[in-house]
């Protein structure tokens, strides 16, 4: 019995050197080093929402004290404390007024990269830094407030060539499926055609995004920083979300194209005010009182937040529409809402995400007039039929006289799991050392075009 049991003591041990062995190997093959820079904004937490392939559990956050870096591990807290799927996040923090040198002194190497998502007041400068010290940088939107501090940021992607490190945006849209169904359909041209031009009262491209100052993220009511409500730290309405529906345009117009500032020209823009009452802003931040930086946004009473912004455009001679605005808070069952239309010469592309659609975002396909019935329903199926190569069990449902291309539900992953997806994109070209080629100068031609539009809007 006793050698029973010195044998069994010995497969035991044997058990747990080989997981000891496997967790070590993991920890050799986990090199990337995460920096979390001054994390103000909820979305700085959803870079982590869940454990990332090739990145070390331990991050570094450097910050200044205060409720914003207070906020950050809280949520990274929770994250971990999950009962389902829970990460295992180790947050090293240094605090205080030296956070930003302390960060530049944590020595930069070619798999350290810097996340930055919070006060944009600061973002440029942060890239600027973080660049020169040559570390990789992953930047939320958006990259640039004002037009005075574009030239820096194309500065900023030349020093990021010449030290061979990585500068990208966050740019989590593109991973939402019925938007990628809409790029892949526009693109079979016995469907689609070709992109129509349009018009600057008919654009052949519209987007028109709603969001809401009272949201839900990762299952609690979302907290946010006073800051937020102020244009010189988060941005005006027209800099800051419509940074993913121009994006959008491009992605999906020309698709693997480098463009050009001179491919767009802002035709018309114009800017607009949300009503926040005392009451709400408390709701939100945990602060009845409007501070004294909102004081000029403050009438009778109420704050006018200058969050909402639209304009029309041309890019490589295709007219785009695109438009945010904000609301206090959804309709019960409702959230952040996304429209978005593609018309082609043969048909017509659009996503829908009202309360027909239960609030779920739903891609309608609806042929031209000019294209017989039998023949736009043959390329249709020939359509889906090629894009579930990729996206296995989309299919199509007849409505009226248009058709509903059917998503299983496993594609509606949430606006919060895009945040891992673009990261992981985002670690796959750390590993092959550059970004694909069209990437930088749609990134600099993207920020051009909304400072066009923030000039126009004045």
């Amino acid at each position: 019995m006793m050698k029973l049991r010195n044998g069994a003591a010995a497969l035991v041990a044997a058990a747990f050197a080989c997981i000891a062995a496997n967790a070590q190997a993991k920890d050799k093959e986990a090199n990337v080093q995460l920096i979390t820079l001054d994390p103000g904004h909820f979305h700085a937490a959803l870079v982590q929402k869940f454990m990332l392939p090739g990145v070390k559990p331990e991050v570094l956050v450097f910050a200044p004290d205060g409720e914003d870096v207070a906020q950050h591990l809280k949520r990274i807290e929770g994250f971990n404390a999950r009962p389902e799927n829970p990460t295992q996040w180790v947050e090293k923090v240094h605090s205080g007024p030296d956070y930003l040198e302390a960060a530049l002194r944590s020595g930069a190497t070619p798999a350290k990269i810097v996340a930055i998502s919070g006060n944009n007041a600061r973002k440029t400068e942060y890239i600027t830094k973080s660049i020169g010290a040559g570390f990789n940088v992953l930047a939320d939107k958006p990259m640039v407030i004002k037009p005075e501090n574009f030239a820096q940021l194309e500065a900023d992607f030349v020093t990021a060539r010449k030290k061979g490190v990585l500068l990208y945006d966050i740019m989590t849209e593109r991973f939402e499926i019925t938007t990628m169904l809409q790029r892949a359909l526009s693109q079979q041209a016995a469907l689609f055609g070709t992109l129509e031009k349009g018009t600057p009262d008919n654009p052949s491209i519209s987007k028109i995004s709603v969001h809401n100052f009272s949201k839900v993220v990762a299952g609690a009511q979302l907290k946010r920083p006073q800051w937020f409500f102020d244009p010189e730290q988060q941005g005006a309405g027209i800099v800051d979300v419509m940074t993913h529906l121009v994006d959008l345009v491009q992605w999906e117009a020309f698709p693997e194209v480098a463009l050009k500032a001179a491919d767009a020209k802002v035709l018309k823009a114009r800017r607009w005010t949300t009503p926040i009452t005392a009451e709400q802003f408390g709701r939100v931040t945990g602060v009845r009182e409007f501070p004294s930086f909102l004081d000029a946004y403050v009438k009778d009473g109420v704050l006018q937040a200058p969050a909402n912004g639209e304009f029309t455009y041309t890019l490589k001679g295709v007219h785009a529409k695109v438009s945010v605005t904000w609301e206090f808070e959804a309709p019960p069952g409702a959230g952040d809402t996304h429209f978005s239309v593609m018309r082609g010469t043969k048909a017509s592309l659009t996503i829908k995400q009202g309360a027909e659609q239960g609030y779920k975002p739903v891609l309608y396909v609806e042929r031209a007039s000019t294209i017989p019935a039998a023949e736009h329903e043959k390329a249709l199926r020939a359509a889906i039929a090629t894009v579930a190569k990729t996206w296995p069990g989309v299919d199509l449902r007849a409505e009226g006289d248009h058709f509903v291309v059917t998503v299983p539900e496993k594609y509606h992953n949430g606006h919060e799991a895009h945040f891992t997806q673009v990261t992981e994109h985002f670690l796959r070209y750390l590993r092959e050392g550059n970004l694909p080629d069209w990437e930088v100068p749609n990134m600099l031609t993207k920020y051009a075009t909304i400072m066009q539009a923030y000039e126009l809007s004045r």
